[in-house]
């Protein structure tokens, strides 16, 4: 019993313990927060009173500050104001001087215009003192003035003509003296520009023959065989007393090659009349058309160019028959290719595109006689229709200067060209306006309705034309002879005269079945 009263007596102790801890420490808090209050209030009071003080502090920086802006804002403006007056004074003063210059002009103006009526009214006098004296000459010397001045005259050109025959004999001697030195330079100057087998090359084809009797075969009865070989050809053939031999004469080389190779096959053959002639003539195109393929072939091979279109590769084997002053424009290519090539290599640009360039750059040339156009342009227009390279294409129009190039290998392409075509013996002009005189002479030929075709043969000496039977009478021929006549001599200029030959032929075919 005493153990339990002893228990509560503890537990009630710390009971109250616990309650009168509680009460202190409330007190305690309660103290703490009423201090921390006191002191949060004087922190702002002083806050609030520090920033009053920064306030005032920054009003008065800034009343300073704009105090001194506005002193150097008052300094400026008395400064330009003294500037303005300055230039105000200039001015015045330059319109005063100029005002001064007017005035000594004006004067100036009104002295010389005194002058100028002084110097007329001298001038007249001048005039009357003239008249007088001529008529007092007259008078003297017995000759009115046109009959002095006649007489003079004809005594100054005796003295002229004198000195001219002088001079004239004086230029004539040093002519003289002169002559034969100019002439070796020039005859020198020109053998290196010519190459030799030239023309042999350019205008004639040599046919071999077993024998002298195979001349009568190719002649025929009455001609005919010869006849139809030239007809169907377009080439004069020439059988003289050349031994063993027959010369195919003609402009175009493609005719002329196809005349050769039709004539190669007859005598291989040794049946010859007109329906034979016209099977070996179509033989020898396909032939003609092989070589020129396997020439673009080889053209491309040896200059290394690949991936062209085969059409363009027959183009390019087609330049084998073209000629450009006389020199042949496949070589010409091949050789501009491989200069631009070898350029190129030399300065570290695109090798291949300089020698593709350089082997198309002149393709217009196997077409421009079959199509309108500079062979630029039509060189152009073929390698854009094939989807060729933009820069070979700009190289190739650039070659003679039409547009301006895009890159080094194009200008590569135009020093190639000249290099090849400026070496001696390259090129010849007078055969390219010869070819190009023969040309004109079938254009006109052609022009005119009812014919078939024309060939211009004996080195442009005769034009030979086909007519349509159907469509030219023989009467009309003799008028078309006529007007062809006339039409070359109004729009040609040539040599000697010209041959209008005037074929027309009727045939009328059958078989016996």
């Amino acid at each position: 019993m005493n153990s339990l009263i002893i228990v509560a007596t503890f537990l009630i102790s710390i009971a109250i313990g616990i309650a009168i801890g509680m009460v202190l420490r409330k007190k305690i808090a309660e103290s703490k927060i009423e201090g921390a209050e006191q002191e949060a209030k004087r922190l702002v009071d002083m806050a609030k009173v520090e920033a009053e003080n920064m306030k005032k502090e920054e009003i008065f920086k800034a009343k300073e500050e704009i105090m001194a802006s506005r002193k150097e804002l008052d300094q400026e403006i008395k400064e330009r104001r003294g500037e303005i007056q300055k230039q105000e004074s200039r001015v015045i003063q330059k319109e005063e001087n100029l005002e001064k210059r007017s005035e000594k002009f004006e004067n100036r103006e009104k002295e010389l215009e005194q002058q100028f009526l002084d110097l007329e009214k001298q001038r007249d006098k001048l005039e009357e003192v003239h008249q007088e004296q001529v008529a007092k000459l007259q008078q003297i010397a017995g000759l009115t003035r046109d009959e002095a001045k006649t007489q003079l005259l004809n005594e100054v050109e005796k003295e002229i003509t004198a000195e001219k025959a002088a001079i004239i004999r004086e230029q004539a001697q040093k002519a003289k003296e002169e002559a034969n030195k100019n002439a070796k330079e020039i005859i020198s100057y020109a053998i290196s520009k010519c190459a030799a087998d030239h023309s042999q090359e350019t205008t004639v084809s040599i046919v071999a023959l077993p024998s002298d009797d195979m001349k009568g075969r190719i002649i025929g009865r009455e001609g005919r065989n010869i006849r139809a070989l030239e007809t169907l050809t377009g080439i004069d053939l020439i059988i003289d007393d050349t031994p063993e031999a027959v010369i195919l004469s003609g402009f175009d080389p493609l005719r002329r090659e196809v005349a050769r190779i039709a004539l190669e096959k007859l005598i291989d053959d040794g049946r010859i009349h007109p329906s034979k002639i016209e099977e070996m003539v179509e033989k020898a195109k396909e032939e003609l058309e092989q070589t020129i393929k396997e020439e673009g072939e080889r053209a491309v091979l040896e200059t290394g160019v690949n991936g062209l279109h085969p059409d363009i590769v027959k183009l390019i084997g087609k330049l084998k028959y073209r000629t450009s002053y006389g020199q042949n424009v496949l070589n010409h290519s091949i050789e501009v290719s491989n200069l631009a090539r070898i350029m190129a290599e030399e300065l570290g640009l695109d090798a291949k595109r300089a020698r593709r360039a350089g082997l198309l750059h002149d393709l217009g040339k196997a077409l421009d006689h079959d199509m309108e156009g500079t062979h630029v342009e039509i060189g152009v227009e073929i390698l854009k229709k094939y989807k060729e390279n933009p820069l070979v294409i700009n190289a190739v129009e650039a070659h003679h200067g039409d547009v301006e190039p895009q890159t080094m290998e194009a200008v590569l392409v135009q020093a190639a060209d000249a290099i090849s075509a400026s070496r001696p013996g390259a090129r010849r002009e007078t055969l390219e306006a010869y070819i190009k005189r023969l040309e004109s002479l079938e254009a006109i030929a052609d022009s005119f309705d009812g014919v078939e075709k024309s060939f211009a043969i004996q080195a442009g000496r005769e034009v030979r034309i086909i007519v349509k039977p159907d469509k030219i009478s023989d009467d009309e021929m003799t008028v078309l002879a006529r007007e062809v006549a006339q039409k070359v001599e109004n729009e040609m200029d040539y040599p000697g005269q010209i041959k209008v030959n005037i074929i027309r032929e009727t045939r009328v075919v059958d078989y016996a079945k």
